[in-house]
């Protein structure tokens, strides 16, 4: 990616207030975009949107459920977007579980009302719509999958990420690419890094317990997961759009965008290390009844590396230690903001 293009580029992120759409928002504006946000209000208490200022680095601000399809078109339309990033979604396995008709309305009908709001937006040229790593049929294998592979998913969150992809496939066949809108899909591992604090994820839930001083309960120590930090994919999210606007032949399709193969490492190896670096933090496994999640899963990201360009920059034990340090300095009451931004330059120029 280059500053160059991304300078005074109109760009529309749903999901701004999250995790993800909050660190992207920030990078988009570093490099000078005029970024337009539309989401819920955060979704925790306290949240990246909030501790790191991002309302501040915003063009427009719009609180907004993607399943209001007037609304979500009406914001897009005023915006004028060169690029969109479709990130807003229902993103936990568990809560798909307990809300899986609200899970499937925000992933499969979000992704629907986006795209038909893109139809009306003639300034939009490239659109990049993350889903997940999960959105293929687990077989448990032990080598990667690759874009290609059968989608599919044994929960609702899994099945309704799949089902954004089809759907995607379909919009793009249908109408988009006619109309000379490129669009393509991104899939990224387990992302860590500061300022996450959703529940029913190992990290933030480790760092609750810590400062809780807990033991932290685990349901599934054995299970691997293509872990990295936050910054990774949203750098070959940004690297891909900016593919799909200046010559897209070819990339409209699916992209993996996941760590180097051997740090996709067991929950337990990933709790070691961080217990190494908080004295006093423990954890425990998780007895009882548990609803079904994947065992075993990793990412070939070798298309992203050879036709993209992008590659890994972190290693593991670096975006964890990242993501320490963002905690500490967040205790310790830093400008959050610029703490962010530090960890943005620093991971580009590693």
């Amino acid at each position: 990616m280059t500053d160059r293009f991304w300078a005074g580029k109109s760009v529309f992120v749903t999901g701004h207030t999250g995790f993800k759409g909050g660190w992207l928002a920030l990078w988009l504006h570093s490099m000078g975009a005029h970024v337009h946000g539309f989401a819920l209000v955060p979704p925790t208490e306290p949240s990246l949107f909030a501790v790191a200022e991002v309302e501040k680095r915003l063009a427009s601000h719009i609180i907004g459920d993607i399943r209001d399809a007037d609304i979500l078109a009406a914001a897009l339309v005023a915006a004028k977007p060169d690029i969109v990033f479709h990130l807003a979604a229902q993103p936990l396995v568990r809560r798909s579980y307990s809300e899986p008709e609200a899970t499937f309305a925000t992933n499969v009908m979000g992704t629907v009302n986006l795209l038909q709001a893109v139809r009306a937006a003639p300034s939009v040229r490239a659109i990049v719509n993350v889903t997940t790593d999960k959105c293929y049929a687990n077989n448990e294998w032990l080598w990667p999958y690759r874009e290609g592979e059968a989608l599919g998913g044994h929960d609702p969150y899994s099945a309704s990420k799949a089902a954004s992809e089809i759907v995607t496939g379909a919009m793009r066949a249908s109408f988009l690419a006619g109309a000379g809108v490129r669009v393509a899909t991104a899939r990224a591992g387990n992302v860590i890094g500061g300022g996450d604090w959703a529940e029913d994820r190992l990290l933030p839930d480790f760092f609750r317990s810590v400062m809780a001083g807990k033991s932290l309960s685990v349901r599934y120590p054995g299970a691997t997961r293509p872990w990295q930090h936050v910054l990774e994919p949203l750098a070959g999210y940004l690297a891909l759009a900016e593919r799909l606007a200046t010559d897209g032949e070819g990339i409209d399709n699916a992209w993996n965008f996941g760590p180097a193969d051997e740090d996709a490492r067991p929950v337990d190896w990933l709790l070691t290390r961080l217990c190494a670096q908080l004295p006093g933090a423990e954890w425990h496994c998780l007895e009882g009844e548990k609803v079904h999640e994947a065992g075993y899963l990793k990412l070939d990201s070798s298309r992203a590396r050879h036709l993209l360009g992008w590659t890994p920059r972190w290693k593991l034990d670096e975006a964890l230690a990242a993501t320490v340090a963002w905690h500490r300095k967040w205790q310790a009451g830093a400008d959050m903001a610029t703490v962010c931004l530090d960890q943005i330059r620093d991971y580009r120029g590693a």
